[in-house]
């Protein structure tokens, strides 16, 4: 390894070091690859770590045994790929965060005769587009009840029809389709919403009003879900004394931690108000590279096709690579971005209250009840590390047909429902539709994270898949499975009662009923489960309807199997073009399928 560190070129590019059982423990990026890894030696007598590096990477540079390194065009470029590769290769030694997250705003396009409000994650092309937000959540309560509240146009097609429909009738739109209202006046309905908007303590009384009206009208559920709405948007307010005397928008990134965990903490300041906050958790080894963490954080906040990236971002440290960032961040906005940490005047004002914010949230996230299991659960499997984050799979069919998937997310004792995946499946055996989902979240790494632990229902041969799948990606994840106990060749689910089996690569355990880490990986799997069989019901529930649909129009049994056959869904089918549908039926039963789209 001396000769190839020796010899690297003086030119950007990132490197990897691996161990002697080629598992992957660092990524890093570098302006010259040549001065940047030599910085981590010393030559003489012989290879050893440079003393003055962080315990942290001289620990990891004794397990070093081989290194790899690709050649880039820019420092930029170098970035983008080291920030991607950590995210889906997970080496054992950088900080890997899962704050991956692209806000919703709600945005309306003026330049329309007849706007409507719409949540988006991503650019609007068009002139006259507004954005709002973000919204770290809620933002589909709040558009709801704009839509509930204000006599908008409720959907896009209502507008292209040209006669009155059912939200007319019950007062929710003003039939711009039939020109009940001209353009001024809607106007003035989008300006009074977008009032709403800004200034929300409008909209939760108007719903408050609504629910006591619901209420004495005695429809309660609707005035439960309307107190539940009111309630969401009164938490969408950050309460905060905090108020600058320049109306300009900022974007604030805040980090802390201790021993084991670290947290990112985001404010969202727009017109010298704070009008939303976020955060989220990481885990490290006992050392924090902010370095490593800002850039994360900034690379994975602030992308070509993020809504609005203000003219200042505000960050709670000094880093290294502040200003490659601050000009890579300002090439993808394509305008002049300015990341600074301030050290006086008001705006420290604004870092010192991420800061505060920060301690306190991390401070009562210590000692939750499920550390104390996962420690247990990593000691009894083996595992690399402890399992603060797991994704759980499972699959559902019935006889092979309407085949899908399940991914859940769990982390640090929470359901992350927004990581949650459903897959469609085209496999007809288990294996084979274990092996499809597995390549499909392999493939999506790259956007979201790997976890700590893989949990797979079913026994060794799953584990070995998994296994086998994820070293040909060269990634490093723990797999175990779980496995039903059968009592009369039935699944026996009994809270309390059952007797599953934990499978790893080289050990089997039967843990009693009442083991608090069994318990976790039930909870995990019948979880995974419920979200499998629960899709397998909708899509066969659908595939009926349109059996059913496309049966009432002529077209028969064997003809529709032999259709399906081919095409292999009823997605499909329904896809297929007027010539592809005549070749394998004819023109009679092609136009029927069409006239059913």
């Amino acid at each position: 390894m001396q000769s190839i560190i020796r010899s690297l070129p003086n030119k950007p590019g990132i490197y990897q070091y691996f161990d002697k059982n080629g598992r992957l423990l660092y990524v890093g990026k570098a302006k010259s690859l040549k001065n940047r890894v030599k910085s981590y030696w010393r030559f003489t007598p012989k290879l050893t770590p440079n003393p003055t590096l962080s315990q942290r990477l001289q620990k990891m540079l004794l397990e070093v045994t081989s290194l790899e390194y690709i050649l880039v065009d820019s420092e930029d470029d170098a970035l983008i790929l080291e920030n991607s590769l950590i995210k889906q290769l997970k080496p054992k030694y950088n900080i890997l965060l899962r704050d991956d997250k692209t806000y919703p705003y709600i945005s309306i396009n003026h330049s329309e005769d007849f706007p409507r409000f719409e949540i988006t994650r991503k650019i609007i092309k068009g002139k006259d587009i507004r954005y709002y937000g973000p919204f770290p959540g809620g933002a589909r309560v709040l558009l709801d009840s704009l839509y509930e509240l204000y006599p908008l146009v409720q959907k896009k097609s209502c507008i292209q029809g040209k006669k009155a429909c059912l939200f007319y009738q019950i007062n929710r739109c003003l039939a711009p389709c039939e020109g009940k209202i001209d353009k001024k006046d809607y106007k003035k309905i989008v300006d009074t919403a977008t009032k709403a908007i800004e200034k929300r303590s409008t909209l939760i009384k108007m719903l408050d009003k609504r629910m006591k009206t619901l209420a004495e009208q005695e429809r309660y559920e609707e005035a439960a879900k309307t107190r539940d709405a009111a309630k969401t948007i009164k938490e969408l307010t950050v309460n905060s004394t905090l108020d600058l005397a320049a109306l300009e928008d900022y974007d604030v990134i805040a980090i802390d931690y201790d021993q084991s965990r670290g947290i990112i903490i985001k404010l969202f300041i727009r017109e010298g108000k704070l009008i939303a906050s976020d955060h989220s958790y990481f885990r490290h080894s006992g050392e924090v590279d902010k370095n490593e963490v800002y850039s994360q954080v900034l690379l994975s906040s602030y992308k070509a096709t993020t809504p609005v990236i203000p003219k200042n971002i505000l960050v709670g440290d000094d880093f290294e690579n502040i200003d490659e960032i601050t000009t890579l961040i300002s090439k993808i906005a394509d305008k002049k971005i300015a990341i600074k940490h301030p050290k006086i005047g008001s705006k420290t004002k604004i870092i010192n209250v991420a800061k505060i914010n920060a301690k306190e949230l991390l401070e009562n996230k210590k000692n939750s009840n499920y550390e104390k299991i996962l420690e247990q659960l990593q000691v009894l499997c083996s595992l690399l590390e402890t399992p603060y984050t797991i994704e759980v799979f499972d699959t559902s069919h019935h006889q092979g047909e309407s085949s899908v998937g399940g991914m859940i997310v769990w982390s640090e004792g929470v359901w992350q429902k927004e990581h949650y995946r459903r897959y469609k499946l085209e496999s007809k055996d288990e294996y084979s539709q274990m092996r499809e989902m597995l390549l499909r979240r392999i493939t999506n790494f790259g956007e979201i994270p790997p976890p700590n632990l893989w949990l797979i229902d079913g026994g060794i041969a799953q584990i070995n898949l998994a296994k086998k799948l994820l070293k040909e990606a060269k990634v490093d994840i723990d797999v175990i499975s779980i496995a039903k106990e059968k009592l009369d060749a039935k699944a026996h689910r009994a809270k309390g009662a059952a007797k599953d089996k934990i499978y790893t690569s080289d050990d089997k355990f039967d843990l009693l009923p009442s083991d608090k880490r069994l318990q976790l990986l039930q909870l995990l799997r019948d979880e995974a489960h419920r979200l499998a069989i629960t899709y397998h019901r909708n899509t066969k529930k659908r595939a009926m309807t349109q059996s059913n649909l496309l049966e009432k129009k002529g077209v028969g049994k064997a003809t529709l199997k032999k259709l399906l056959l081919h095409f292999g869904s009823f997605d499909a089918l329904h896809n297929a073009s007027f010539e592809e549908l005549k070749a394998i039926t004819n023109e009679k039963i092609a136009s029927m399928i069409l006239a059913t789209k």
